[in-house]
């Protein structure tokens, strides 16, 4: 009985399927092979690879709204490229399922030319970056970057200073 017991709670509680997150199907692994070959893009400035991998019908959320098309996502890739040269691109964490990869990200760098809230010099700072899929395409993009990394980068281009005050009270940069 005990042997019929302990068999029982083995096969039940050992199954194929993944937990949320930790997917390890073909298509998962096609996806964060697409997320990661886009981070090269950025790292590197070649979009010549995109077209392969993004649908048509792609929409970046962002900001300054949605950005559509292949077209939107080349001219990003371009821009970056061109105004932060320097910049480098650290994978912290990534997570993968059938539709979505979430990378975990650190940037830094220098930004050659400022913009409103985002001014010229060096930047660091960490986003979520989650990516939707469809048949093997990119189909959306959202980037959440960390309140403190917001918060230090927009310092500059409103010239404040010390205004985070810390866990005791005491103003912080």
């Amino acid at each position: 009985m005990l042997s019929a017991l302990i068999a029982f709670i083995c096969f039940t509680g050992c199954t194929n399927e993944s937990k949320p997150g930790t997917s390890t199907t073909d298509e998962a692994k096609r996806n964060v092979e697409i997320s990661n070959l886009i981070n090269e893009a950025y790292r590197t400035g070649d979009a010549s690879k995109v077209d392969s991998v993004v649908s048509p019908d792609y929409i970046d959320h962002t900001d300054r709204g949605d950005m559509k098309g292949i077209d939107s996502l080349k001219a990003g890739i371009r821009w970056i490229h061109e105004n932060m040269r320097d910049m480098k691109i650290e994978l912290r964490k990534q997570w993968a399922d059938n539709e979505y990869v979430s990378s975990w990200m650190h940037y830094t760098g220098t930004n050659s030319n400022a913009m409103p809230g985002f001014p010229a010099g060096p930047y660091d700072w960490t986003t979520i970056e989650l990516t939707r899929y469809k048949n093997g395409k990119l189909v959306e993009h959202w980037g959440f970057m960390e309140v403190q990394s917001v918060v230090k980068m927009m310092q500059p281009a409103n010239g404040i200073t010390n205004t985070i005050p810390d866990s005791t009270g005491r103003k912080v940069p």
